[in-house]
């Protein structure tokens, strides 16, 4: 197991968070340990959700028998297709019942590298997101083929999340294209991704939805990061990656994932992209902010 943030319950009180994990190889050793995870949570009246890949509920459903139909199964390669929507997912469940018992596999196997990454930065930042919850537990399955060892990565959630939001993102590849881009270039910036996205089948609908989480990227650029930004645009893993670079800096580790205030500043446009986009990635440090779109080309 990888680590347990709070006791038992004692006397019928909710504990706190409790977030662990466990490797699995096969089907049978993933029903082996989440089969009776679920039963005990079923047992004692715990609302029990299961965010898992197709295969994984069919395995775990066929197990449980008629128990399955008090677990409420989503798909993780839909709803957490973007990592970054996980945190919101649990605490709008978490907000609807007192005590929630849950499966995530968020770094499930065929990722790429990239999704990977935000997959185990995102195991990092629930600890941070959820450290003052009661009544939530959380536990993550990893396929052994995946390579991860959850132990490895996090020892210290904390340190980890820091440490990741604080460290720039992979450079930006030579063939990549570049514009640099004021306020007055908005609209040029978006009709030349709008043809990039185009140009190498981006659906209609999916264009649109990039185009305006680019806005807001590119707008956060103008209005905290100096006035001016760079975007660089590539293909790489099956998808449109639209990188915006400034010169700002963002204190909150977990922005984009808790959506801010009507009247809060800023943040709602780094929401707004993690909810059109299959993957956004956000870095920023001592004189750097970067904004990584990720959009599938299929």
């Amino acid at each position: 197991m990888l680590k347990d943030s709070a006791t038992e319950s004692l006397d019928g009180v909710p504990a706190g968070f409790r977030h662990d994990a466990f490797v699995y190889t096969s089907d049978e050793e993933f029903v082996r340990f989440a089969a009776p995870y679920v039963r005990d949570g079923l047992t004692v009246g715990e609302t029990v959700a299961a965010a898992l890949p197709p295969a994984r509920i069919a395995a775990l459903s066929d197990a449980l028998g008629p128990d399955a139909g008090h677990v409420s199964f989503v798909d993780i390669t839909v709803v957490g297709r973007n990592p970054a929507r996980l945190i919101p997912y649990w605490r709008d469940l978490l907000n609807r019942h007192s005590v929630v018992r849950a499966l995530g596999e968020q770094a499930y196997p065929g990722r790429t590298a990239a999704e990977y990454e935000e997959a185990l930065f995102h195991e990092a930042l629930t600890d941070i997101a959820f450290a003052d919850a009661t009544g939530f537990r959380l536990r993550c399955p990893y396929e052994a083929s995946a390579g991860i060892d959850p132990t490895a990565n996090h020892s210290d959630p904390a340190a980890l999340a820091e440490k990741t939001f604080r460290t720039a993102l992979t450079v930006v590849p030579d063939r990549a294209e570049r514009w640099e881009f004021r306020l007055a270039d908005l609209g040029q910036v978006r009709q030349w991704v709008n043809a990039q996205a185009s140009s190498h089948g981006v659906s209609r609908d999916r264009l649109d939805d990039l185009a305006l989480a680019l806005h807001e990227i590119c707008t956060n650029s103008i209005r905290f990061g100096g006035g001016r930004g760079t975007l660089s645009v590539w293909i790489a893993d099956g998808s449109l990656i639209c990188d915006v670079a400034d010169e700002g800096l963002i204190d909150d580790l977990l922005v984009g994932r808790v959506l801010p205030p009507l009247d809060g500043l800023g943040g709602r446009g780094v929401w707004l992209a993690n909810q059109l986009c299959d993957l956004v990635q956000l870095r920023s440090g001592d004189g750097f902010t970067q904004v990584r779109l990720h959009t599938r080309l299929r």
